[in-house]
């Protein structure tokens, strides 16, 4: 399974170029992965990475990174990743220093190596010589160390922070918040050998203090739980079946009839008696109208006095 790096045009050449171009320069040469690696002398990098770019067509300089070996005697190597854009070719060139020799500075061959050895310089403490401007470009200022060394500590009692006061970035001892700054890492869930704060105050469990806070269901006893949570609520049951459910019935019928306290009681609704004109309308039938005639024009009247 070919890797996912981008397509790059082997150099079935590329070892006999180097080794005649570079001679003793040139420390080892590695072919892993499709990827050609070459360690050089530190002394003699910039020399070499100008016949690199004018004899074997690597033109761009892409990348410096650098990387920590605490068990080497030269623990940091500076990292270099050539470009040839017109062989389609990547390389990779390497060189060792500890922390104390300085490795000569590519600048003058490439001018965009000034920021990235700056980033190396910062992360790992490498020197350049010949650097116009080696100042730490990723921390801040007055920061102790560098953090990518693998003996760099994760922790510490300074604290770094910006202060509005006096308007700059200043390092202070760090100051913790809580009272007791000294935990017990053992979980109070598996029992400690102390009385936890709050547990003294908890009673009727049975347990004695310090062991920790008790379970209070068991698995089964937490299922039937969820199970009865989940059952649906039973029907209510109806309250309209029978009749002394609903104040009806002969019993309530009695019970209405009786005279109330104010006097009142209570009487069957008798029917409203039918006037004379009501009592006719309901014995005859209805019978339909024959429609009106229509009404003849008025004749034109004769005007008088002989008025023409």
């Amino acid at each position: 399974m070919a890797h996912p790096a981008p397509l790059v045009a082997p150099r079935e050449t590329l070892a006999a170029e180097l080794k005649k171009l570079l001679g003793t320069d040139l420390l080892a040469h590695v072919f892993t992965v499709d990827e050609d690696s070459i360690t050089v002398e530190r002394d003699a990098i910039a020399g070499v990475m100008i016949a690199l770019r004018d004899n074997l067509e690597y033109q761009q300089m892409m990348e410096i990174a650098g990387v920590d070996y605490p068990d080497r005697a030269e623990r940091f190597e500076v990292v270099y990743h050539l470009l040839s854009v017109t062989r389609n070719h990547r390389l990779r060139v390497r060189v060792s220093t500890d922390e104390a020799t300085p490795v000569p500075t590519i600048v003058p061959v490439w001018p965009n190596a000034g920021w990235l050895e700056r980033e190396v310089f910062d992360m790992y403490g490498v020197l350049f010589a010949g650097n116009p401007d080696l100042r730490r470009i990723l921390t801040d200022y007055g920061f102790q160390g560098h953090p990518q060394r693998k003996d760099f500590p994760l922790t510490g009692y300074i604290e770094l922070r910006y202060s509005e006061e006096d308007k700059r970035v200043v390092y202070e001892p760090v100051k913790l918040a809580q009272d007791f700054r000294n935990f017990d890492f053992m979980s109070p869930w598996e029992g400690a050998d102390y009385v936890l704060p709050g547990d003294e105050k908890a009673g009727g469990t049975g347990e004695a203090p310090g062991k920790g806070a008790p379970t209070p269901m068991t698995a089964a006893q937490v299922k039937a739980s969820d199970d009865k949570a989940k059952a649906p609520p039973p029907p209510t049951p109806k309250t309209t079946d029978k009749p002394e459910q609903t104040g009806a019935g002969a019993k309530a019928n009695l019970k209405a009839a009786k005279t109330s306290r104010d006097g009142a009681s209570a009487k069957p609704a008798t029917k409203a008696a039918k006037t004379p004109a009501t009592a006719k309308a309901e014995k005859a039938p209805a019978k339909a109208k024959a429609p009106a005639k229509a009404k003849a024009p008025a004749k034109p009247r004769k005007p008088k006095g002989g008025d023409a």
